[in-house]
């Protein structure tokens, strides 16, 4: 049996055992992306599709399963597991979603796992045999900002740590606790969700989960583009890449948007950090990528909150890209199966 927190057999199917590929899954919800992951955490060709998240879970489910069987009938190899980063926050123990943001209909109390255990088993004897299998493929499933921490933790920015926080930063904001290159679930399974940490200067905007007054509704790329429209910006600025751009060229609104976000971000990791200690941050996410008034605005307001001896705290850019949740996602899978290779930590 895989140990607490590295997932679960989906119901009572029986994984299979042996031979065959591990594929990871990113389930977005926009895009979905899929590849074969090896043991060693080396990802092949990487599979994408459009994820129909207002269709229901059903059609999700559909869709991940129809992008699964495309990389694994590219293999020409049977399938032995898939890890999937999903949306929302998930029991990893059971592959269920325990709740969501608006942007996924229905997501709660989808069993994730169960679902496409089902619909995968007919790949556990190979790729082109015919009707369904009699022994379903382990599926393990887990938030998709953990499967991103957990990929930079086994082969990213912070390989080698025995402790690190990751924060992505892109249509929402999300966090999590890697500890010896295993991130934590919470008892909740709650732990790392910083995007909906209340903040200073999120007053009064709505956070994607309804609530106001989190990080996520002053940070996050809708979040930023949003408050430049509502405080007189140029309305032929389509989205938060545009805000960005335009802050690099000299728009001084724009640049108070973004610096603002930044800051945002800085001080909540400022309290994060100063309540786990950890060895070090990645940051990553669309929004991470936003350039130097952003990066900048973040390390102020981080290292001018926390105390001293957290003054040379590392935080660093995360390096996988969008490779980074399907790698820890299949890495999940690889644990579970008792075959992934180890994360050291730093001398």
């Amino acid at each position: 049996m895989p140990e607490p927190g590295a997932g679960s057999l989906a119901g009572s199917a029986r994984p299979a055992a042996g031979a065959g590929v591990v594929v990871g899954v990113d389930l977005g919800g926009t895009k979905t992306a899929a590849a074969l992951v090896a043991a060693d955490g080396s990802p092949g060709p990487v599979h994408t599709a459009p994820t129909p998240a207002a269709s229901g879970p059903e059609a999700v489910l559909d869709a991940v399963a129809a992008l699964v069987t495309r990389v694994v009938t590219a293999s020409g190899a049977p399938l032995r597991a898939v890890g999937v980063g999903a949306a929302g926050v998930i029991d990893a123990g059971r592959g269920v979603v325990v709740s969501a943001t608006e942007t996924f209909r229905d997501w709660p109390g989808t069993d994730v796992a169960g679902g496409l255990a089902a619909r995968l088993a007919p790949l556990v004897a190979g790729p082109s045999a015919s009707g369904s299998s009699a022994v379903a493929p382990l599926v393990v499933v887990e938030n998709d900002v953990d499967a991103h921490a957990a990929g930079e933790a086994w082969r990213g920015a912070a390989a080698g740590a025995r402790s690190a926080l990751l924060v992505a930063v892109g249509t929402g904001v999300g966090g999590s606790v890697v500890l010896d290159g295993r991130p934590l679930r919470g008892a909740h399974h709650l732990a790392g969700e910083i995007g909906h940490a209340p903040v200073p200067g999120a007053e009064g905007l709505r956070c994607a989960c309804g609530r106001p007054g989190h990080l996520e509704a002053v940070a996050a790329g809708p979040a930023i583009h949003r408050r430049y429209l509502a405080l007189g910006g140029d309305p032929a600025s389509p989205d938060a890449r545009d805000v960005v751009a335009r802050a690099g060229a000299g728009d001084e609104l724009a640049a108070r948007v973004v610096r603002e976000a930044g800051a945002a971000v800085g001080r909540a990791v400022a309290g994060v950090v100063t309540v786990l200690d950890p060895e070090v941050v990645v940051v990553g996410g669309g929004v991470g990528g936003a350039g130097h008034l952003w990066w900048s605005a973040l390390e102020g307001a981080l290292r001018g909150e926390v105390v001293d001896v957290l003054a040379d705290l590392p935080v660093l850019r995360a390096v996988l890209g969008d490779d980074a949740a399907v790698v820890g996602a299949a890495r999940n899978a690889w644990s579970a199966l008792g075959a992934a290779a180890p994360t050291a930590g730093r001398e």
